[in-house]
């Protein structure tokens, strides 16, 4: 199996059929690792794919890899979310391309919006950073309710709420597209930076 062999593509409305797969995959993911995740409900998948948020990967007709994109503070914020890969399907660099993929949607859907992502994965963190994304405190991510609601299916959530949203079990990550490339050196402070955060997580 090679990536070649893999279709990584926005979702069309059709594939709103696997909703319930994606939903089981994430939670399964989830437990594997012993991390929070906000739940998501097959509902609320599907409306992702058929508004045309989200990104797809199919081997054939089998979906292997998902996620989606969702915007928030008017539109000034957009996060993304739900990256998750068929375990049988993974060392392939399949999660970078989805990771790639989402990314060239919501600067699509969402030029000028800064894209955030909050995460507990490590890989999820790596590839963020190789795209630009810097980890940030919370108080640089939006300020929509919605969002932050959206946690509470999440087992760390307490954590979140006794901390009045300021930090959590996450690492949140930013990229600005108001900001201008940096250069190697920054990209190598950045990622120390980045680094330092990950080991006081542990």
């Amino acid at each position: 199996m090679t990536l070649k062999e893999i279709n990584v593509k926005f979702a069309e409305p059709e594939e709103a059929k696997y909703s319930e797969q994606i939903v089981n995959m994430i939670y399964e993911s989830a437990l594997q690792r012993g991390t929070g995740i906000a739940k998501r409900t097959p509902e609320y998948i599907a409306q992702k794919i058929i508004g045309g948020k989200s990104v797809v990967a199919l081997h054939g007709d089998r979906l292997v890899g998902f996620s989606y994109i969702e915007s928030w503070g008017h539109g000034d914020f957009v996060a993304t979310s739900g990256l998750i890969v068929d375990p049988e399907y993974r060392h392939l660099g399949l999660a970078g391309a989805i990771k790639a993929k989402t990314f060239q949607l919501a600067r699509l859907r969402f030029p000028f919006a800064k894209l955030f992502s909050i995460t507990t994965s490590l890989p999820v963190m790596k590839l963020n950073s190789r795209m630009g994304y810097k980890p940030v405190t919370f108080s640089e991510l939006t300020d929509d309710n919605e969002f932050w609601e959206g946690c509470q299916g999440c087992r760390n959530y307490d954590i979140l709420q006794r901390n009045n949203r300021r930090m959590c079990l996450c690492t949140g990550m930013l990229y600005d597209p108001q900001q201008p490339l940096v250069n190697e050196e920054e990209k190598k402070s950045a990622w120390a930076k980045f680094k330092d955060v990950i080991t006081r997580k542990k």
